[in-house]
């Protein structure tokens, strides 16, 4: 037996006999990639004391994984597609392997920046590499079981890496959160080399150039602005994106219905199956993606848990999600892609209708159903759609498939932190002003509180400190009435630190409840949405869309 695979799955006569293991290599690679930027969230306050970065280098940090990894998935979905599919996945990793490497080395805002950029470019390579691989390797009639184990993959890898990165900052520092990347690389890099067999389109003419530097720009645009507007203001380099992204969507769009052989056929999108599929993925991790942003914060400022105790407490969600993506597979071929998913997002709605209980008094006790139900939405939503928008592209486009997939859930994650967190900021800003009326604060104390949850404990810490010295002065004060006025000056900031710490909580926590209920309004509205675009099982505009799926896939392979 070769070490190395090289007999490309189109070849085969029969199924591929090692395909469940190339499965495992795949999902592999897409627990690193997700995890990523999950991780990073628990690693960001030891990050920022270290390098003293400012709240917008902070962000930067966190998003330069987003931007390329979102604009550049549809242009290296289909270069995958004419060239290596395979090939795309293992460079991906290279390039991801070393962009950890250098986030490790790294000792400035800037150098971490670049890094993270690196690797959201190897992620770019990789994600629509997986599903390509996927829908290649396995035959139709296991498809779905395979994209349910890959689904389930990515709601673990949500849970996992705030876990591993809790894990780590027991007794490392925060560069180690990029280091374990490595290793995990190279061992997929190796798996894939032995386990997953080479694939490409057989039949494909010259990629369309335009049509993915088009994609690039829109894309990347769109996710600039949603990154910067909501955080740093609608300013000038907010705006020009904006521009930029809605005159590169209409050029893109105008460009691929002319072009002969587009990277992408927008007008697949007509159809309602596919249109509803990509609508259900971005609304899901819109909230999903928007709810673990909060969520997250909420258990380490709030309920004073640290790293690790943060990434456990996520694990019955990445359980639930294991739970109904298993569901999907009974329930979908018996009751439809539509029931199954507008229960799913049904489920999501209801967790975060319940996350609207929310308030100073809660404990993570009325956090652990929320979770398990948001779980069990993830998987029940997300396969039935995978399937559905992966099984709408012809074998030629399986990694364009891939990418549109991932786009979208990329882009609904951009937009659940972007809205969600610009709701739940402004909430516990106007919130904390109203807690702490009345109580003295200075004006630019109450400035700095207002600026995130970890400023307002910061500032109540630093009262603290302050009712900490004066209290000491007191101690080996000579004078008696000196002493007893720095003792009653100590007191009375005592008193106020109290006050502003559980002013800051209280405040946060009404923000997270306030902050669920606009997202279980969107995903509502969403689900109905869905629910009148996925067609009905059974019915003649089901099978219209069938029909409709199967001319797209034969005009595409002619």
């Amino acid at each position: 037996m070769r070490l190395v695979m090289n007999e490309p799955v189109e070849r085969m006569d029969r199924p591929y006999a090692r395909r469940w293991w190339a499965l495992l290599v795949l999902c592999l690679s897409l627990l690193i990639i997700v995890m990523a930027n999950t991780a990073l969230t628990v690693a960001a306050p030891d990050m920022t004391r270290d390098l003293g970065l400012s709240s917008a280098d902070l962000q930067w940090v966190i998003d330069g994984y987003t931007v390329p990894y979102a604009a550049l998935m549809l242009l290296l979905g289909a270069i995958g597609d004419k060239y290596n599919r395979r090939g795309a996945l293992v460079l991906g990793l290279v390039v991801f392997g070393g962009g950890a490497v250098s986030g490790y080395l790294a000792d400035s805002a800037v150098t971490v920046i670049a890094a993270r950029a690196v690797m959201g470019v190897g992620a770019a390579l990789i994600m629509p590499a997986t599903l390509s691989l996927l829908a290649a390797t396995f035959p139709r009639a296991e498809r779905a079981k395979a994209i349910t184990l890959w689904t389930a993959t990515a709601g673990l890898a949500i849970a996992a890496g705030p876990l591993v990165a809790g894990a780590l900052l027991q007794h490392h520092g925060w560069s180690s959160t990029f280091l374990i990347n490595v290793p995990i690389a190279a061992v997929a890099l190796v798996a894939a080399l032995v386990l997953v067999p080479p694939s490409r389109a057989a039949h494909h003419d010259r990629i369309d150039y335009v049509g993915g530097a088009l994609s690039v720009v829109w894309v990347g645009s769109l996710v600039y602005m949603i990154i910067e507007g909501p955080h740093f203001g609608w300013g000038a380099k907010a705006v020009t994106a904006a521009v930029v992204a809605g005159a590169g969507l209409i050029l893109f769009v105008l460009w691929e219905l002319r072009h002969p052989r587009p990277v992408l056929d927008v007008r697949r999108f007509a159809h309602r199956r596919f249109a509803g599929s990509n609508l259900a993925v971005a609304l899901f991790f819109l909230s999903v993606f928007g709810a673990f942003y909060y969520l997250t914060q909420h258990l380490q400022f709030v309920l004073g848990y640290d790293a690790l105790q943060t990434g456990a407490r996520m694990l019955p969600l990445a359980g639930a999600v294991f739970v109904g993506s298993a569901l999907t597979g009974y329930l979908t071929p018996r009751i439809g892609m539509r029931i199954t998913v507008t229960a799913g997002m049904v489920g999501g709605t209801a967790a975060l209708a319940l996350l609207t209980r929310i308030d100073s008094t809660s404990t993570y006790d009325d956090l652990v159903l929320p979770l398990v139900i948001l779980g069990l939405a993830i998987g029940l939503a997300l396969s039935p759609c995978t399937d559905a928008i992966m099984g709408a592209f012809p074998e030629s486009e399986l990694g364009v498939g891939g990418a549109v997939n991932d786009t979208s859930l990329e882009l609904g994650g951009s937009l659940g932190i972007a809205i969600l967190g610009s709701v739940l900021a402004d909430s516990y800003s106007s919130h904390l002003e109203d807690a702490t009326a009345g109580h003295g604060l200075p004006p630019g104390a109450l400035s700095t509180a207002q600026d995130s949850v970890g400023a307002g404990y910061a500032v109540a810490q630093g009262i603290g400190d302050k009712a900490r010295q004066l209290a000491e002065q007191a101690a080996h004060a000579q004078n008696a009435r000196q002493a007893g006025q720095l003792k009653a000056q100590a007191d009375q900031l005592a008193h106020g630190a109290r006050q502003m710490a559980d002013a800051v909580g209280a405040s946060f926590a009404d923000a997270v409840a306030h902050t669920s209920l606009v997202g279980a309004v969107i995903l509502a509205v969403g689900t109905v949405l869905v629910g009148v675009l996925l067609p009905r099982k059974g019915t003649t505009a089901a099978a219209r869309e069938e029909n409709e799926e199967r001319e797209l896939v034969a005009a595409g392979n002619r």
